[in-house]
């Protein structure tokens, strides 16, 4: 149980924090490969579909399991302070509410990193529909692809 108690944050937080850095590296990797995109270099809907979603679907999962993440931490924490209630033997409310309070900070931390992570996905989300369309518009009108931009 010490182990476990003395690894726990660590653990927890390390874990968010690389889900976070992660997660922050594919939206700005994203975010680079949209403003160079060139429509006219894709001959097919199905091919820039696939380039532009790519590791959508890994920003989505740490989106998702940020918050469940911080909730084991969470309840870990509360297994361990109930564990040493008990083995102390002595109902102290302060230290019940205390173990509750530290336990609590790694919810708060999954919920910090998936928050914008959804946020980012939305919004890259967002620019893969905007492109998609602006691809079918194109290749309808037999018209050379244009960039958002100039819309």
């Amino acid at each position: 149980m010490e182990l476990l108690k003395a690894y726990l944050d660590i653990t927890v937080f390390g874990l968010l924090g690389l889900m976070g850095f992660i997660a922050l590296w594919i939206t700005f990797e994203r975010l680079f490969f949209y403003k160079d995109l060139a429509l006219q270099q894709f001959d097919h809907a199905e091919h820039l579909n696939i380039a532009l979603t790519k590791n959508l679907t890994t920003l989505a999962t740490i989106g998702a399991n940020a918050p469940y993440v911080g909730l084991l931490g969470t309840v870990v924490g509360i297994l361990i302070t109930f564990y040493e209630l008990g083995q102390d033997h002595n109902l102290d409310t302060g230290a019940i509410m205390t173990g509750l309070a530290l336990a609590l900070k790694a919810t708060a931390a999954g919920i910090a990193v998936a928050i914008p992570c959804i946020m980012a996905y939305n919004g890259l989300n967002r620019k893969v529909d905007v492109f998609n369309a602006i691809y079918r518009a194109d290749h309808t009108k037999n018209t050379p692809p244009q960039s958002p931009e100039t819309l």
